[in-house]
């Protein structure tokens, strides 16, 4: 499914994700035990990278050909850019006109409801026609916000931002409104973490692995060094790249999720621009259709599923930063934001690693706490 992300406002920036990649090849290199093995490919319009203990009786070619069999299978379902995806179908009917879904659009469909429920509609995968007036691309211009749309372009095209107008009876989904369409986007790459951590887990018994997709990503068990997974999690600073990044926090797997876990990372710090001494983002907040002004740099969000939490951590980007940590306090949300540092909003910012400061919900603390002594 090629990534709508640098498109979507949903969404969280098109690099690979503001967890740190690089300490997962670190992880994976040349210090390999030899029974760790390790797979990458293309998906979503990004890859994906797997490192995991090697059962005696799996041949890698087999293994690698069932993960990308069952991500075409997500794709086929709820690819955008594919004519033939069930979604791209849905999208062009007409209101009342049911259209079949399978599992994987099904369970989707009710993560994005959950999520868009439980944020007051800051997560909305329905928000494309507002992404389309605003004319947000890969990246985001001045020129944009000195000439906005209108505040009638905006009203009609929040006219059509309306997930309630889903309407979904068990195998299949209709809409009631003309012109409303579905963009999983900001929790597909989430979901296809966890599609393929199913294929280790249940079709080969490997217990062992890391998974990621664009910076989602899902562990289980030991890395090759016996020891828990470790993620780091990158400091925004915006001209950093994927290769030079400086990581500010990192977060352990914890003991109490079964030697699991699923974490999710959005930021919009590279896809940015100040304006009239705001920072605004390429992020739109279906609320009020707006980009963000005031969202934190960068959030990250465990939870039960990585599809999940990459629902919550797209919908806490998509919000004022007060905000968005007080529903993730209500919602008892493992979250972590990595905002500007007391400091440097007194006296500037200088662009290092120095400019931010960790906060955590205490339902995060309790996760990162709980590990061997």
């Amino acid at each position: 499914m090629p990534s709508t992300k640098a498109n979507n406002t949903l969404t969280k920036s098109a690099l690979v994700g503001t967890v740190a990649l690089s300490s997962l090849l670190g992880l994976i290199g040349c210090q390999q035990t030899p029974n760790y093995d390790y797979l990458s490919g293309e998906t979503m319009g990004t890859s994906y990278h797997i490192s995991y203990q090697t059962p005696s009786d799996v041949d890698e070619e087999i293994l690698q050909a069932s993960i990308d069999e069952r991500l075409q299978q997500v794709n086929d379902s709820m690819s955008t850019y594919q004519t033939d995806s069930t979604i791209s179908k849905f999208n062009h009917l007409g209101a009342e006109t049911p259209i079949t879904i399978d599992a994987d659009f099904s369970q989707v469909l009710d993560v994005s409801r959950v999520v868009y429920q439980q944020s007051g509609g800051a997560f909305d995968p329905t928000v494309m026609p507002l992404v389309e007036t605003w004319g947000f691309g890969s990246t985001m211009t001045v020129d944009r916000l000195q000439r906005p749309p209108t505040a009638t372009e905006i009203a009609q095209a929040k006219a059509l931002v309306d997930f309630d107008s889903i309407v979904k009876n068990d195998t299949t989904i209709y809409k009631t409104k003309d012109g409303i369409g579905l963009d999983f986007s900001a929790v597909a790459k989430g979901y296809g973490v966890d599609v393929i951590a199913a294929v280790l887990r249940d079709d080969y018994q490997i217990r062992n692995y890391m998974v990621e997709i664009g910076g989602e990503i899902a562990t289980s068990g030991v890395n090759n060094q016996q020891q828990p997974w470790q993620i780091a999690i990158d400091a925004p600073i915006t001209d950093s790249t994927v290769t030079e990044r400086q990581s500010i926090s990192a977060i352990r797997q914890p003991i109490k999720t079964n030697n699991q876990m699923h974490l999710a990372t959005s930021g919009n710090y590279r896809n940015s621009v100040m304006f009239d001494g705001k920072r605004y983002s390429h992020t739109i907040d279906p609320t009020t259709g707006e980009p963000i002004a005031g969202g934190a740099p960068s959030v990250t969000v465990a939870a039960d599923s990585v599809a999940l939490a990459d629902a919550w951590a797209t919908a806490l980007t998509a919000m004022p930063y007060e905000k968005a940590l007080n529903i993730a306090k209500e919602q008892d949300l493992a979250a972590m934001f990595v905002v500007l540092s007391d400091s440097a909003q007194t006296g500037g910012a200088d662009g290092s690693i120095e400019d931010w400061q960790v906060v955590q919900t205490s339902t995060m603390q309790d996760l990162r706490a709980d590990k061997e002594p």
